[in-house]
């Protein structure tokens, strides 16, 4: 079994996958005075919730946009479940060209985006993550990472509002009855959903006719179906993408190191061999009588 990990600045999701069925999924808070042992516990228990042993995780993959959080998982992971986490970063050999200007700056998030969506809907392809932050990512029609764009996330966005603008109250994400709203709470709600869906459609478009070739478009990210469902320019929503990416990923990364064990065994064998070679020649060197 594999466990993958998604750190997000609000929530981790993670899943549980035997071979590529993802088998259990969960969400929770991102709380990051968690010690490794506190989140160690928690994972032991969500695994016993659904009757999985730990001692039968035989991997980990981890994407993390916060790096005060990142140890403190793997930590958790290598504790409890005595395996070494993949940790998706820069100069991880993810299979796919990343045409950023400074390809360190991408997210593990949204490279792991990419290689999900590229594997499950090809390319060209459009995948909207709605987080913290809501991301645009390009995927060109080889799988190539080409860029993307970055939003405010709709929690952001209510928050800013409640805070900055001192008769505005917090509210919830509901959708309103109608754009015209009668009440405060209900012209918030308006101007954040149906605007929010104005402004995924337009940057969509944008960012379809910068590819070309009529990219399809997928939505992620816990706040997808309320914005979906208000526009038809996403008409895919695949709330496990990150996890299958990561998959993916921590397949790649175990076959390149099971490949490059039997690399090192291989040569070990080799210059044991050619040492005996040359111990039996010395030998028989040496047991020759002089002038033989």
């Amino acid at each position: 079994m594999l466990l993958a990990l998604d750190v997000g600045n609000t929530n981790i999701h993670l899943g549980v996958f035997r071979g590529a069925e993802l088998l259990a999924h969960w969400d929770i808070s991102n709380n990051r005075d968690r010690t490794a042992d506190e989140l160690g516990l928690l994972l032991v228990q969500l695994f016993g919730s659904r009757g999985f042993e730990p001692s039968c995780l035989q991997g980990a993959a981890i994407s993390s946009v916060v790096p005060m959080v990142t140890g403190t998982i793997a930590t958790a992971v290598k504790r409890r479940f005595g395996v070494e986490p993949f940790v998706l970063g820069p100069g991880a050999d993810t299979g796919i060209a990343v045409r950023y200007d400074n390809p360190h700056e991408v997210g593990a998030d949204r490279v792991a985006n990419a290689v999900g969506g590229f594997a499950r809907y090809g390319g060209p392809l459009i995948v909207v993550d709605f987080g913290t932050a809501t991301t645009f990512d390009a995927i060109a029609a080889d799988g190539a990472y080409l860029g993307g764009a970055i939003a405010p996330g709709l929690r952001i966005s209510i928050e800013a509002l409640s805070q900055r603008a001192a008769r505005l109250p917090r509210i919830d994400l509901i959708r309103p009855v109608r754009a015209i709203g009668t009440n405060t709470a209900a012209s918030m709600q308006s101007g954040i959903i149906f605007g929010y869906a104005g402004l995924v459609e337009a940057l969509v478009a944008r960012i379809a006719r910068e590819i070309g070739g009529s990219p399809r478009v997928v939505a992620t990210g816990g706040l997808a179906e309320l914005i979906v469902r208000e526009t038809g320019a996403v008409p895919l929503v695949d709330q496990h993408l990150t996890l299958e990416g990561l998959r993916l990923l921590w397949d790649r990364h175990n076959a390149a190191q099971r490949t490059g064990a039997r690399e090192l065994h291989l040569c070990t064998n080799q210059k044991h061999s050619g040492t005996s070679r040359l111990l039996k020649k010395a030998q028989v060197q040496g047991a020759r009588k002089p002038g033989e």
